[in-house]
């Protein structure tokens, strides 16, 4: 399938993305404790008799599901990419309850030793697609093209790079249950936290749970893989402000890397 309308379709979701963000600064300056629920469950509203490689799940998690406008609508445009997939919203509090019913005891007392959502959110969705399959996207990811399509014949999984398609990333992730590459990543986090004092190690989220655990996975392999902008994109219709609005200063770049695992 030729790559331009993609790419013309990725122009055109910035572009109102931007009017969204934009307009979303007087809406929240007008209406300050304006807030719209992301729902925990919502089924998929086209169903469809064909057999998928990738289970037909969409996980995502954030600090809460109270969000503002621009999240939302950032929401609801992915559940029209992808009407025939399973929406799951797993709160805080649910990814540790996750972990301790479904990860072993060395998994879920790595995860209760981070202190940053993001870290924590990292171990989480590495476990629980190593478990269930699915498709996990962050909360501040925009499809850009229908998940069928994107998903289209494709097994075990589907990664997406960044940097000149250089480098994988973890905002967007999809698998089969069982992929040995997840349980393998999932071994990486346990061990870069277990270790973590340890002075000949990097220190800081993304070492030790984000990006750099899958790029470690995927050295040397041939992996299904794509640019960015031909599947899944960040920003588009938020940013740090709009995502971060109850939680100033909650993102994980704020973090000092030597407080990121409980002493």
């Amino acid at each position: 399938m030729s790559t331009f309308p993609i790419m013309v379709a990725n122009r055109a979701i910035k572009l109102v993305g931007n009017i969204v963000k934009t307009l979303s600064y007087p809406f929240h300056f007008v209406f300050p404790k304006a807030r719209f629920t992301i729902p925990e469950y919502s089924p998929a509203k086209v169903r469809s008799k064909k057999t998928a490689g990738i289970t037909k799940v969409i996980w995502q998690t954030n600090y809460s599901n109270k969000s503002t406008l621009p999240v939302y609508i950032n929401y609801l445009f992915n559940r029209l990419m992808s009407l025939d997939y399973e929406y799951r919203y797993v709160s805080t509090e649910g990814r540790a309850e996750y972990l301790k019913e479904h990860a072993s005891k060395e998994v879920y007392q790595s995860y209760i030793k981070l202190t940053d959502g993001a870290a924590q959110a990292d171990l989480w969705r590495l476990a629980v697609l190593s478990n269930e399959g699915g498709i996990y996207m962050d909360i501040d990811a925009t499809l850009v093209w229908p998940l069928k399509k994107i998903l289209k014949n494709i097994s075990p999984a589907l990664y997406i790079k960044i940097k000149n398609n250089t480098e994988f990333t973890n905002y967007f992730l999809a698998t089969i249950p069982n992929n040995p590459e997840f349980q393998q990543a999932v071994d990486i986090v346990v061990d870069n936290i277990e270790n973590y004092d340890d002075k000949e190690r990097v220190k800081g989220v993304f070492d030790t749970t984000g990006p750099m655990v899958i790029n470690r996975v995927l050295e040397k392999k041939k992996a299904n893989s794509r640019d960015r902008n031909y599947v899944c994109i960040q920003g588009a219709f938020t940013n740090e402000h709009f995502q971060y609005l109850d939680k100033p200063r909650g993102k994980w770049t704020h973090l000092n890397p030597d407080d990121l695992v409980k002493k």
